[in-house]
């Protein structure tokens, strides 16, 4: 029953060329960036990504991105990252945005065991009638074009709509970060870096959790626990370090005029 493992080295020694994975974080609010590194360091190429977005330029997926590892994004927005949208409108990179909602809850349905569910959003735009690009050809043309999807009419405390079909997301492998776990595998997120953390362990084959601080079973209240061990798999203790390392997307820095 104890998952750690000695490094983010060791534990993602086994992601292959090609792999799917499900990525936690928010911005760069939560990343799992010492697994990102680790991942970088070992070379392999060809992913696909199912994350909120690509971390920036230099820091988080985007580094990834930046050595040309990626081959496919699944996310809600572009962000910060001017080379993930570079070799989208290039034709290097195929991406399937998807809203926001919805991306949480088809990664929450492919930790469920749900194949697909019906959700309003997105009904009446090509989110649902398909075209929107998802890979461009050199000469600018859409050489990847989203699917139709199917819409059905439910009636929902009275109110008649139509909705549309969208399917869960499964990955081979997820990477999360966590403020606390034991050695079971439970965690226990920061405030606002739980984000996409939990999904994203949910929707992974394996799952891998880098910590901030590791407790022995028993010691993490069953309250405080806010994704349960049987969706991790691997364990990896952050040094102070990389503990300390958590860099601002975008820095506002107020120039104390502002109540003058």
């Amino acid at each position: 029953m104890d998952k750690t493992y000695p490094s983010a080295r060791e534990a993602v020694a086994d992601i292959p060329n090609g792999a799917s994975l499900a990525v936690g974080g928010f911005g760069l609010c939560g990343i799992p960036a010492a697994l990102i590194t680790a991942l970088r360091e070992r070379g392999i190429g060809d992913l696909e990504l199912i994350s909120n977005n690509c971390g920036v330029d230099d820091w988080g997926l985007g580094v990834l991105l930046a050595d040309r590892r990626v081959r496919r994004v699944v996310a809600s927005y572009v962000g910060e990252n001017r080379e993930f949208a570079r070799q989208y409108l290039a034709g290097e990179l195929e991406v399937e945005l998807t809203p926001q909602g919805t991306l949480a809850e088809r990664l929450r349905a492919g930790g469920s065991g749900i194949p697909a569910f019906y959700t309003a959003t997105g009904v009446g735009t090509q989110v649902a009638e398909g075209g929107l690009p998802w890979k461009y050809a050199d000469d600018g043309t859409v050489a990847i074009a989203s699917p139709t999807k199917p819409t059905a009419e439910f009636t929902i405390n009275g109110r008649a709509g139509q909705y549309v079909l969208e399917q869960a997301l499964a990955t081979d492998y997820a990477l999360v970060r966590a403020a606390k776990a034991d050695r079971h595998g439970n965690l226990k997120f920061h405030s606002a870096a739980r984000n996409f953390n939990p999904l994203c362990a949910m929707a992974g084959k394996i799952t891998i959790a880098e910590v901030e601080e590791l407790v022995e079973p028993g010691e993490l209240d069953p309250d405080e626990i806010h994704l349960p061990g049987v969706y991790v798999h691997r364990v990896v203790v952050l040094s102070p370090v990389e503990t300390a390392e958590k860099r601002i997307e975008k820095r506002t820095i107020s120039t104390g005029t502002e109540a003058n």
